[in-house]
Order: C-alpha cells, then sequence, then structure tokens
C-alpha cells in the first residue's frame, strides 16, 4: 500500500504538476463537466480544470482566506511518485465538514485499495463528507461509504451521513479562467484546425451532453429516493 500523506500547505511542485496531470488524464471522470475526450472542445477544458486545480494548490498557502487540503498517495518504492489525490475543502462553522472536489487515481494502480484509503484519511478528519458524481459514479461512491442525497446540477450529490451539513463551502471563482487569455488562445487553435462548424457543433454537443447528465441525475434520484 503506498504512503497516504496529508497536506495543508502547498505541495512541493514536483507534486503539484503531477497532481494537475491526473487531472488532465482524468478530465471526464472528475470534472463536472464531464466532457467526453471526442469532443472537439476538450483540450480546452483540459486546461481550465487543471488551471482550477492549480489555484487551488497556491491557495493551500491561505492567500485566498480559506483552507485547502490534499491528501496523496504516494508509491512506496519512489516517494517522489504520486498515484493518486483527493483535493478537498474544509467547511466554515462545521469543524467535522467538508467538501471533495476532485479525486483519482493512475490508471496502472486502481483497484488496489488507494482511493478507499486516501478518503479514509479524510475522514478520520472531516467524518461528515460531501462529493458529486454522475449516475455512472454513483456505484463507486457508495462503495466507499457515500448515500445519495439529492442533486446538483448535473450531479448526484452524495454524503457520508444522511443530511447535508450546515456549513459553508469557500470555492474559487472560476469563471476567470474560461475568459483569460490562454483559453482565448486555445479556442482559436481549435478553431484553425477544426474549423467554425465543428466548434459550433462542439458546444451543442456539450450542452446536450450536460442537459442529459442533469435530467439522469434528476431521475436517478427521483427513483432511489422516491421523490
Amino acid at each position: 500500500m503506498p504512503s497516504i500523506t496529508l497536506f495543508q500547505s502547498p505541495p512541493p511542485e514536483s507534486f503539484q504538476s503531477q497532481i494537475q496531470q491526473l487531472v488532465i488524464d482524468n478530465l471526464t471522470t472528475i470534472s463536472q463537466v464531464a466532457l467526453p475526450a471526442s469532443n472537439r472542445l476538450y483540450p480546452l477544458y483540459q486546461y481550465g480544470v487543471g488551471y482550477e486545480v492549480h489555484l487551488y494548490l497556491q491557495a493551500m498557502d491561505g492567500s485566498r482566506g480559506f483552507p485547502v487540503e490534499v491528501v496523496a498517495a504516494l508509491d512506496d518504492d519512489d516517494p517522489s511518485q504520486v498515484l493518486g489525490f483527493v483535493l478537498y475543502l474544509p467547511l466554515t462553522n462545521d469543524p467535522q465538514a467538508c467538501t471533495l472536489l476532485y479525486l483519482a487515481v493512475q490508471e496502472g494502480h486502481r483497484r488496489q485499495g488507494i482511493a478507499r484509503a486516501m478518503l479514509a484519511k479524510v475522514l478520520e478528519r472531516y467524518p461528515h463528507a460531501e462529493m458529486g458524481c454522475t449516475v455512472s459514479q454513483v456505484a463507486c461512491a457508495q462503495a466507499l461509504g457515500f448515500q445519495v442525497l439529492g442533486t446538483r446540477g448535473s450531479q448526484v450529490l452524495m454524503n457520508t451521513r444522511d443530511h447535508a451539513s450546515a456549513g459553508l463551502t469557500p470555492v474559487l471563482d472560476t469563471a476567470p479562467i474560461y475568459r483569460s487569455v490562454e483559453v482565448r488562445q486555445i479556442h482559436a487553435y481549435l478553431l484553425k484546425q477544426h474549423g467554425e462548424q465543428a466548434m459550433v457543433n462542439a458546444e451543442r454537443q456539450r450542452d446536450r451532453h450536460l442537459d442529459q447528465l442533469t435530467k439522469d441525475a434528476q431521475a436517478f434520484v427521483k427513483v432511489h429516493l422516491g421523490r
């Protein structure tokens, strides 16, 4: 079993780079958009979500005025290698609660109990944890001790308890990322590469995809909770 390590201040730069790479490699399964790699906008969201995680890692120095924590699984044979991570936010006004934002494990190290071990470390500190996931991921979340509470946009809302915390989740405003020069440059490159119509189609596909995820989440929760 890898070494499960808690970071309450920014991890070493090499670890941060590996965490961001895990985000980029697992965009479909860990982001709220859950965009498939076949969508032409995929590289743009890889940058956007990767940069969001970068900002959260920077915020671990306290500069944003709220706590950010990371639990990472480090390879026992090579402790410089990050095999997985969980990035989460402790809630204000509830010392037992947190919101999980991102969780990923390297593809070659899955089904080895790494995600469970990382979550156990988180729950030692914050036993009342909440997260969102797509319908297809609900069974995995349940196996890790989460239960269905409701919906949050395109996601099913999961919690380690049968109720949400009254605490508040302090989150970063990510809208400026998608208005940045870098995102505009990526979009311009994709537009030149694929053409205007293909990019318009990609945006429509993204919107339909999100609409379907939302409908799926609502239908699942209605059946699961009987409401």
